[in-house]
């Protein structure tokens, strides 16, 4: 049997309007600290490898850049140091996604869809950065670049085919994102559009945005990319949620409130990013 899906009363609707706004709000705190626990650990990893291998270069809000002539690479530091950061995160995200399945997907609260949307964030690091990093020919795509030297059709093949493993993760992860959500009148059936734009659609915008208003003018095409290749992952889990029917998760979730600790913590990580790294930070130099 089909579940009800007739259109509330607009009454209720205005009535429960407060707590899909209260929903996004969370949503996007959540969204942008899961960014900057991924993209950190991904850039940690990066210049911890640059220092093991003696390479130069800086390290501002957006981007990693070297400062090396082509004659100073060699193979390996080239794949090892490109390499590392979407391995780290494929762990990550690993990790991130068996402690929600296995641990938090039953509980009530905002850390399931923490661990969720680091799962998210690391799957895009890996799949969406690859399928991103291709069309600029920089980045993660140095590393199957200079794996197979097989030329620009194989090199545009593993990126296309990232994009699809990229676009078959947000269609199977829509159950995961359902069961991430407590809230009954946000996740019930009748709403069901309305939870996709403002706990999955807003989240994906406006983070994006906040994070490049806080990281201009460093903010770089590369990252720009990394960002909109998360649509990779936001429209097809929309369609999925739509698709699907339940709408329950836990028997007693708590009240709709916004997370003020959750969003002062997004925002201060961001200014704390910005100002660490502006100037930017150099690293590999003697003395």
């Amino acid at each position: 049997m089909q579940p009800e899906t007739a259109t509330l009363p607009s009454a209720t609707l205005e009535t429960d309007r407060h707590k899909f706004l209260i929903s996004a709000l969370n949503g996007t705190a959540l969204y942008v600290l899961a960014y900057y626990v991924v993209w950190g650990v991904h850039q940690l990893a990066k210049v911890g490898l640059s220092h093991a291998y003696n390479l130069r270069g800086n390290w501002d809000p957006s981007r990693i850049v070297y400062t090396m002539v082509d004659s100073e690479w060699w193979p390996l530091a080239i794949i090892a140091v490109y390499g590392i950061g979407p391995l780290v995160c494929l762990l990550l995200g690993i990790v991130a996604f068996l402690w929600f399945w296995k641990r938090q997907r039953a509980h009530r609260g905002q850390l399931k869809l923490l661990m969720l949307w680091i799962a998210f964030h690391s799957c895009n690091a890996v799949f969406g950065a690859m399928l991103a990093d291709t069309f600029t020919q920089s980045g993660f795509w140095y590393v199957p670049d200079w794996l197979f030297r097989m030329g620009n059709v194989v090199n545009a093949l593993v990126g296309i085919l990232f994009g699809l493993v990229q676009l078959a993760a947000g269609y199977f992860g829509s159950i995961a994102f359902l069961q991430a959500h407590d809230s009954r009148t946000v996740m019930r059936y009748a709403n069901r559009r309305f939870m996709v734009v403002f706990t999955l659609m807003v989240p994906w915008v406006l983070g994006g945005l906040f994070i490049t208003l806080t990281k201009l003018p460093y903010f770089s095409l590369q990252e720009l990319l990394h960002l909109f290749m998360m649509g990779l992952l936001v429209a097809p889990m929309a369609l999925g949620c739509l698709n699907e029917t339940f709408s329950d998760t836990v028997r007693r979730p708590l009240p709709t409130h916004v997370s003020w600790g959750l969003v002062g913590l997004a925002v201060l990580l961001a200014v704390a990013w910005r100002l660490a790294l502006s100037p930017p930070v150099t690293f590999g130099y003697a003395g």
